[in-house]
């Protein structure tokens, strides 16, 4: 894998949208350089994989707080 990717590269990684990419850089969620004249966007893939991992760790804390209970309406996961 490359050290550095760009933001279509992480948005296709995540199955998310390039806006979806661009706001979760620019929030500082997802932390990224400028690099070039056109100071275009890269994200550092160890960066990418710390991210997720982070994601990870919040849905087990979220799914461990609010657990799926019989009261709960029953239905598809939405995105």
């Amino acid at each position: 894998m490359a050290r550095f990717l760009t933001l279509a590269d992480v948005a296709e990684t995540l199955n998310i949208s390039s806006a979806q990419t661009y706001a979760l850089v620019r929030s500082g969620d997802l932390p990224a350089i400028k690099v070039g004249g056109r100071g275009q966007w890269r994200v550092e893939a160890l960066a990418l994989e710390q991210y997720i991992e982070n994601m990870y760790a919040q849905t087990r804390e979220f799914v461990s707080t609010h657990p799926f209970g019989k009261d709960e309406e029953s239905g598809p996961i939405s995105d």
